[in-house]
């Protein structure tokens, strides 16, 4: 996988391909941290309303869009000795370790009398986080453009980048559950100081890990085309967006395949679909949680070879189907649901002896297919980020990885920004004063709820993504046209050309 001297085409060796993505996954941590479980730490813990907590989820996500085209104007401007994108990996880990700490362990030393300054100091803690959460995953979206720029490899980022998600989000997911289980629930203290210095520690790892991924590609040599850069000013980015149709679409197919996601595998969902309505939390949100990584396996090698035969976008409408038909059949088996009919409830152990029944057999067949599909997708519009930011270097010779992928990410972040409050608003519709852990007892049409959000809106979502993609033309065959061209103009550039002699030559 060395570069390839007679295309000049820039091509990443398999340890670069494979390290790098594990920036999603330190901020993945962080991501999982955050959206499932400050929450119950800001209602539980430190006593603040729960809706409050809920829509501070939200509001501080829109802040999260509106910091990231100015943080990925900074990158674009930035070369150092460092590179590019280094930096701000390093910089946006450390800020969001110490607002992690001062988050779950500052804002507890504040009395009860002065509640006033708690929610002031969770306002405060919480935007710092936002600040370093963008400075750092910035960087997957921007970075992936120097790393490689050969569409048969892009593909394989997509695996890399979902195996490094899946460390960085599986790894909270399955541990906190063991921790809540001895240390009180989510709701105690207890369980923030186990997992909170844990998801640091392991945020570090992987992000050094990254480091070591993009070091030898981040430098000038595979900025771009090369040539005078001028510099985009920020209101430019309405111009850019509406000029760069193919970054409109993926915008929305990225804002749905996330939006289904956040939603879906919210823990308070979870929660309510496995402890409450099926009365087993522990003996069910495990076992589930693997049947979907296990089931998701297959699917992150069927997509690659989709990618890389047919395009990612190929890869992106045919397992986003898949996905929506098989939760047709996950949605029948919840309408089927029956309070306290063993025939119509999930059944794995029983007196620690299998009983599986039709109905549990029939929802792990369609969960699984389901999850697996749409969990392989759900990050590959973030390798189709790079193609967007390749194909405007082609249409205006402008090298800008980071307003590209921060321009994606702002609507991606307003949209799946809605995810907690419309958890929060759902629970709340149902009277429930508390986020519902694993051990809240069924109440009236909690299975409504769970319904509309594990199904119905993952589904529209999907539905909005096939729409989005219908126009999409970045195909396999597209994209190595563009990177022929852009080769071509760089290798002018480095001649003597011009950048706007280069444009003007190869077209």
């Amino acid at each position: 996988m060395e570069e390839n001297k007679s295309t000049k085409t820039n091509r990443a060796k398999l340890y670069q391909l494979a390290l790098f993505p594990m920036n999603n996954g330190a901020t993945n941590v962080y991501y999982i941290l955050i959206l499932n479980f400050i929450a119950y730490y800001a209602n539980g813990v430190v006593g603040l309303a729960v809706l409050f907590a809920t829509t501070m989820v939200t509001v501080m996500r829109l802040f999260d869009a509106v910091t990231d085209p100015i943080i990925g104007a900074m990158i674009d401007r930035t070369s150092t000795r460092w590179g590019k994108f280094r930096p701000y990996m390093v910089l946006g880990n450390g800020i969001m370790a110490l607002s992690a700490l001062l988050v779950f362990f500052g804002i507890r030393v504040v009395p009860d009398s002065m509640m006033w300054l708690r929610y002031t100091l969770f306002v405060l803690f919480y935007a710092l986080y936002v600040i370093g959460y963008t400075f750092q995953t910035a960087c997957t979206r921007s970075g992936q453009t120097c790393l490689t720029n050969d569409p048969s490899q892009r593909p394989l980022f997509t695996i890399f980048n979902t195996v490094a998600s899946l460390i960085g989000m599986g790894l909270v997911q399955f541990l906190a559950p063991i921790i809540a289980k001895s240390k009180g629930g989510y709701n105690s203290a207890e369980f923030f100081d186990v997992l909170v210095p844990l998801c640091i520690i392991i945020s570090i790892l992987l992000t050094i890990l990254a480091i070591i991924g993009i070091a030898g590609k981040d430098n000038e040599e595979n900025f771009g085309v090369g040539g005078q850069q001028e510099k985009v000013k920020i209101r430019e980015y309405v111009a850019i967006i509406k000029a760069n149709k193919e970054l409109q679409r993926l915008m929305i197919a990225g804002a749905g395949t996330k939006l289904a996601f956040a939603i879906a595998t919210n823990m308070t969902v979870l929660c309510m679909l496995y402890g409450a309505m099926m009365g087993n939390y522990n003996g069910l949100y495990l076992p589930m949680m693997i049947v979907g990584y296990v089931f998701s396996a297959p699917f992150f090698v069927l997509t690659v070879r989709t990618s890389q035969k047919k395009g990612q976008k190929a890869s992106l409408v045919g397992y986003t189907k898949l996905a929506f038909i098989m939760y047709v059949g996950v949605l029948v088996l919840l309408f089927l649901w029956k309070q306290g009919n063993p025939a119509f409830n999930l059944s794995l152990m029983t007196d620690g002896k299998l009983s599986l029944n039709l109905y549990t057999i029939l929802f792990i067949i369609f969960f699984g297919i389901g999850y697996g599909a749409y969990y392989a997708t759900a990050d590959m519009p973030i390798p189709m980020v790079a193609d967007c930011s390749d194909y405007e270097t082609y249409r205006s010779g402008r090298y800008i990885p980071g307003i590209i992928g921060t321009l994606f990410s702002l609507v991606d972040k307003l949209v799946s920004s809605l995810g907690s409050t419309i958890v929060g608003l759902a629970v709340a519709a149902i009277g429930l004063s508390k986020l519902p852990d694993g051990n809240t007892p069924y109440c009236d049409n909690m299975n409504i709820v769970v319904i509309i959000l594990f199904c119905v809106v993952p589904m529209i979502a999907w539905i909005a993504t096939l729409i989005a993609m219908k126009g999409y033309t970045l195909t396999g065959s597209r994209m190595k046209e563009i990177q022929e061209v852009n080769s071509k103009r760089k290798e002018s550039i480095v001649n003597g050309s011009s950048l706007e002699e280069a444009m003007k030559k190869y077209k």
